[in-house]
């Protein structure tokens, strides 16, 4: 990921006071709905508009004094979502990554959860009554993991969007290691060369 090297946790957590650490999550479910009845939409996957016009992960910035990464990070999933959030806890088994930047000294760590169908439905339903909803946070926003007969539409297009920092890269990955794309589908995706 450009400009961020990858870390251990543990050596993440070692990292100095000059460093402050952002947790973002990825908010998935099994969907066995069909787009227009015949598209296998396999999976929700959740992102959301920033107020920068950025697309990002749900999370921000915490403080080691909440208790843990994982505290801070349930925290700003309350403020940014709302309380369908207290259905779930993300917890230190849905860590994925964490990578850190020297400018500014910022390490950022990575988590995907997996809700049910009904849980992740009532995030989105509930999301525009959370308190950062209008501000820091414009709006949700589902993944489309599917790729449509003209090789553009769907996932190739949604990634042609501006993303925050490393969310397309975390994006891609999680997605990738998680297996959430049908098999072999990762594989005939383009890529375009962003930096």
């Amino acid at each position: 990921m450009a400009g961020m090297r990858r870390l251990e946790l543990a050596e993440a957590l070692q990292l100095g006071p000059g460093w402050r650490h952002a947790c973002h999550a990825l908010l998935y479910a099994p969907d066995p709905g069909l787009l227009f009845g015949r598209i296998p939409l396999r999976y929700a996957v959740l992102m959301q508009m920033r107020f920068d016009g950025r697309l990002g992960f749900p999370g921000g910035f915490v403080d080691l004094r909440d208790g843990s990464l994982e505290a801070g990070l349930n925290r700003e999933l309350g403020e940014e979502l709302g309380e369908a959030t207290a259905s779930f806890r993300v917890e230190r088994a849905d860590y994925r990554s964490s990578h850190a930047g020297s400018r500014p000294r910022v390490v950022a760590h990575f988590y995907a959860k997996c809700l049910t169908l009904e849980q992740l439905t009532a995030v989105e339903m509930g999301a525009p009554r959370a308190r950062d909803h209008g501000l820091e946070v414009l709006g949700l926003v589902r993944v489309p993991l599917y790729t449509l007969r003209d090789g553009v539409g769907g996932l190739p297009a949604f990634l042609e969007n501006t993303f925050i920092g490393n969310a397309r890269e975390q994006l891609l990955e999680a997605l990738q290691n998680l297996g959430l794309l049908e098999p072999g589908s990762f594989a005939r995706l383009k890529f375009s060369a962003r930096p």
